[in-house]
């Protein structure tokens, strides 16, 4: 390596099934050179390989082997250990403690907290720490909303040490995307609790309920939720699926997202891969009953195009393993949107011969892919849309959606676009 290259590098830890404590999976090393490329290594650590309950970290990158490692997408961190790091939630939690807006790409690995989705966790020490037992209340909520507040309005002091800028850590950096949010315990299990901004156009924790309702009633499997209202706040709590309480402490399952299984970057010019109909022949691949989950991710196209969820982007979709086999994850982060036009609006990924479209023809264009003849793919969509035209606004109002929200976003269900 030359003087104008540079290197980092740590471990990865990993719990394996059944199991609250974590070991030493492997070695992970992010070399940038003066063009400022950047190329991840991973290699498994020999005593892991030797183990015999010993898992793969995912099940297309990195399957368990002696060989060297390489990447250069994401900016050369592997996309299940990318996918342990923060969202862009908890990114900009860790640069605000942190006192700079510009971290590198370990950094946010190794200052997140232990609420990090997944299995895995990373540390400069060969061995790793004993797991954090002690996390936010539900009976914190109202501080934690405070705090999300204040990070959003920018009313935090500009000193790193400053207490309220310590508080941050109290705040939450998993998997799940751009919302305020916090991970929170209660006497059985943990929870993301996500916070309404100031500036939401509605009351997003009280419908992106009611669409967790609505995706069940629609035949969907979806992470169990509830709403809190906490200073006259509402937050919307989703049970953490990839955490069991136990005895001895929470058991972790493992946990890649759809941008992994994709093999995809999320650059614009790299997004070609981000495809509804190459998704599911790599869950094909590797999930223990594929005509169910295929089935399932089908269901969820459907559903995303009947309620105008633009927001279905490869990072939105999970896979988890609690024991050795893979499988599609409770569906998470539903949420409706308005788009002008009421001929075409588009999914965030391809779901069928003409691309991105939300509708109907295109959609079951590829019904042979999802393991579906095409009548029983037609009887999907057509219950689905008869269940979401039928339901959409009793449900809201039933998850206490008030009459104005409900209005502002009638136009986003079973859009005239859907079925032409």
């Amino acid at each position: 390596m030359t003087s104008k290259e540079s290197s980092t590098e740590c471990f990865v830890y990993i719990t394996l099934p059944g199991e609250t404590m974590p070991v030493t999976v492997g070695k992970f090393a992010l070399h940038q050179n003066a063009r400022r490329d950047a190329l991840g290594q991973f290699v498994y650590r020999g005593k892991y390989l030797d183990e015999p309950r010993a898992v793969e970290i995912d099940p297309v990158e990195l399957k368990l082997s002696k060989r060297t490692y390489e990447t250069a997408l994401l900016g050369g961190v592997f996309g299940a250990l990318r996918d342990a790091g923060p969202d862009s939630w908890g990114r900009r939690v860790i640069e605000r403690r942190a006192g700079k807006a510009q971290l590198g790409e370990l950094d946010y690995l190794l200052e997140s907290p232990d609420d990090r989705a997944g299995a895995l966790g990373f540390g400069f020490n060969t061995e790793p720490p004993a797991p954090r037992r002690t996390f936010n209340r539900t009976i914190d909520l109202q501080k934690l909303h405070a705090l999300a507040d204040a990070l959003i309005n920018d009313d935090l002091p500009n000193d790193p040490l400053a207490q309220e800028v310590q508080d941050l850590l109290l705040l939450g950096t998993s998997m799940g995307g751009a919302r305020p949010k916090a991970v929170v315990e209660d006497d059985a299990a943990l929870w993301v609790a996500k916070f309404n901004r100031p500036d939401d156009r509605w009351n997003n924790a009280r419908v992106e309920y009611a669409m967790l309702r609505l995706a069940r009633a629609c035949g969907l499997t979806t992470a169990e939720s509830r709403l809190e209202t906490v200073g006259g706040k509402d937050v919307l709590l989703v049970k953490r699926f990839d955490r069991e309480n136990t005895a001895d402490g929470y058991t972790r399952a493992r946990m890649v997202s759809g941008l992994t299984i994709l093999r995809a970057d999320e650059a614009p010019e790299v997004r070609r891969n981000w495809s509804y109909v190459m998704l599911v022949e790599e869950l094909r691949r590797i999930v223990a009953e594929p005509k169910k989950d295929a089935k399932e991710l089908f269901c969820r196209i459907c559903f995303n195009a009947l309620i105008s969820n633009i927001d279905d982007h490869p990072r939105n979709h999970a896979f988890i393993a609690k024991e050795t086999s893979w499988k599609l994850s409770p569906a998470y982060d539903l949420t409706p949107s308005t788009p002008v036009s009421q001929e075409r609006r588009d999914l965030a990924l391809d779901c069928g011969d003409q691309g991105r479209y939300a509708n109907a023809k295109n959609i079951l264009s590829q019904h042979a892919r999802f393991l579906l003849e095409r009548a029983d793919a037609e009887k999907i969509l057509n219950v689905m849309k008869q269940q979401v035209e039928a339901t959409w606004y009793e449900t809201l109002r039933a998850g206490g959606v008030s009459g104005k929200d409900v209005e502002a976003i009638r136009g986003a269900f079973a859009y005239p676009g859907f079925s032409l």
